[in-house]
């Protein structure tokens, strides 16, 4: 890895950004069908569907950036991916595995939420205006997801959890 200009910390975080993505892409229909709660099962289907348009803006800023889009080895996502993976194989009550499912999805939630942050700032200092507005986009969907887990967490799944380990 060569980092001597932030035009190539811009390309290196988007390098990870699309391997977290992809990562992400392949983890969440085992994740989705390991719920039981509906509203979770929803959320993480619809966030899903906008991992899938959060691939294609990364290949879009690479394009207009002028650089492949290969993906890097997203160690940190790695890491992630294999923490859920040990949830999946624990023994665990359902709406206590709902719980720690969330847990786990928003540390994956909050890694992209820096890096596409990061990358953005970056972007908007080297005056790369639509590659940062398409990451701005990004970043606010990751947001928004992330809301809404904490909503599902905190109103319904983390309550249930509670009251079935009891």
């Amino acid at each position: 890895m060569k980092l001597n200009s932030l035009h190539e910390l811009l390309v290196t975080e988007l390098h990870d950004l699309l391997s977290a993505e992809r990562q992400l892409l392949q983890i969440l229909p085992k994740v989705i069908k390991s719920v039981s709660h509906t509203k979770l099962r929803k959320a993480l289907e619809d966030h899903q569907e906008e991992t899938v348009i959060h691939e294609q803006r990364l290949e879009e800023c690479f394009q207009k950036l002028g650089v492949p889009a290969r993906p890097g080895r997203s160690h940190g996502m790695v890491g992630l991916v294999s923490a859920w993976m040990d949830l999946e194989a624990a023994e665990a009550q359902q709406d206590v595995r709902d719980a720690a499912t969330i847990s786990v999805i928003q540390r994956m939630e909050h890694y992209e939420i820096a890096g596409y942050g990061c990358a953005r700032a970056f972007a908007e200092v080297l005056e790369e205006n639509e590659v940062a507005e398409l990451l701005i986009k990004t970043l606010r969907e990751e947001e928004e997801c992330d809301r809404e887990l904490s909503r599902i967490a905190t109103s319904l799944v983390n309550v249930e959890a509670e009251l079935h380990s009891k």
